[in-house]
């Protein structure tokens, strides 16, 4: 079995910048832990310097996790982090009601979104194992 490139190890990196708030933990599939950090600033900086040599690691066990498929993981988290309020990232996995609902209550005032940082991985990849049957 060969084990597909589900994550971007340079996504990965670019929102390891930002990783105080706990990105790259989201967009790795980690969502206590990026909650942890979001309310810590990355366990006051010290947790995120250490992530620094984690995130090859982190990317390796997301690849083995998610399913890959038609629908790509970087747009999904791309769409959700910049547009997510809109329901762009729901729209992109086919999720037209809720994608609307979205777009007129603004990610169901914000809570919607909150919600779809902690599981938007496992979304894609419902999304993509069920594509490939």
């Amino acid at each position: 079995m060969q084990i597909q490139d589900t994550h971007s190890k340079l996504i990965g990196y670019l929102l390891w910048i930002f990783g105080f708030l706990g990105a790259h933990r989201f967009y790795y599939g980690r969502p206590v832990t990026g909650t942890i950090w979001f309310f810590t600033l990355g366990l006051l900086g010290v947790g995120w310097l250490i992530d620094l040599f984690l995130i090859p690691s982190m990317d390796r066990e997301a690849d083995l996790r998610f399913h890959a498929g038609p629908l790509d993981y970087n747009v999904a988290w791309l769409l959700l982090t910049f547009l997510g309020v809109f329901g762009v990232h729901r729209l992109y996995q086919g999720k037209w009601l809720t994608g609307l609902l979205y777009l007129l209550t603004g990610g169901l005032f914000l809570a919607g979104v909150l919600y779809d940082f902690w599981t938007l991985n496992e979304q894609v990849s419902l999304r993509n194992a069920q594509r490939s049957y």
